[in-house]
C-alpha cells in the first residue's frame, strides 16, 4: 500500500479538495483513507473510498473508525469504478493518480505498482471518462497530478473525452533531491 508519508502529495490534495458539505464524495486509490476520513470529518454525509488494494481498503476501514466516522464512510475495493454501482453519483470524486508513464509491455508484479504506474495511462482514460459520467448534477471531478507525470497523454486523454482540464491549485515541493510540482486538476465537459 502507498502511505501517505512518501510524498507531500495526500497533505497537499487534502488540503486543497473542496469537500461539500453534506454532500457526497467518492475517492479513487484511498490508500490508507486520509482523505476520504478528512473528507467525512469536513461534513461529507456520504464517503466511498475504493481501492484495488485489499490492505487500503481495510486500512480506510481501520483509520474511518478510529475517527469516528465510519458511519459515513464506506471503503471498498475497486478497480476504478468496477465494483461501484452503476447508479451511484457524486458531488466530488478525486484520484491522486498514478502519473508515472509504463510502457506498453510493462507487468504490474505487486499491488503497490498500481498507485505509481499507469501502462499507456489506460487508467487515466478510464477514470476521466467514468468519473465524469458519475457527476452529481453539479458535481466536481478532480485528478492529482504532479510534474513526474506525461502531461502530452493526460491531455490527449482529456481530449478524447471531449473534456477539458484546468489548474486548480500547484505547488513544487521536493520528493527527496527532486523539485516536484503538485498540481490538483479540475476535468469538466
Amino acid at each position: 500500500m502507498f502511505a501517505p508519508t512518501h510524498t507531500d502529495s495526500t497533505e497537499l490534495f487534502t488540503r486543497w479538495l473542496p469537500f461539500p458539505a453534506e454532500g457526497s464524495f467518492l475517492e479513487m486509490g484511498c490508500g490508507a483513507g486520509v482523505t476520504a476520513v478528512t473528507a467525512a470529518l469536513e461534513g461529507c454525509a456520504r464517503v466511498t473510498a475504493a481501492d484495488i488494494n485489499p490492505e487500503a481498503v481495510r486500512n480506510t476501514h481501520l483509520n474511518a473508525t478510529r475517527h469516528g466516522v465510519a458511519d459515513r464512510v464506506e471503503a471498498v475495493r475497486s478497480d476504478l469504478f468496477d465494483a461501484l454501482d452503476p447508479g451511484a453519483r457524486f458531488d466530488v470524486v478525486f484520484w491522486n493518480s498514478n502519473v508515472v508513464h509504463a510502457p506498453a509491455d510493462f507487468a504490474y508484479t505487486r499491488d503497490l505498482e498500481y498507485a505509481v504506474f499507469d501502462r499507456d495511462y489506460a487508467a487515466h482514460r478510464r477514470y476521466i471518462r467514468d468519473g465524469l459520467a458519475r457527476l452529481s448534477g453539479a458535481g466536481r471531478l478532480f485528478l492529482g497530478f504532479n510534474s513526474l507525470g506525461d502531461t502530452a497523454r493526460l491531455d490527449a486523454a482529456v481530449a478524447e473525452a471531449g473534456a477539458r482540464i484546468t489548474e486548480h491549485t500547484a505547488l513544487t515541493r521536493r520528493a527527496g533531491d527532486v523539485p516536484v510540482a503538485f498540481r490538483l486538476m479540475e476535468i469538466t465537459r
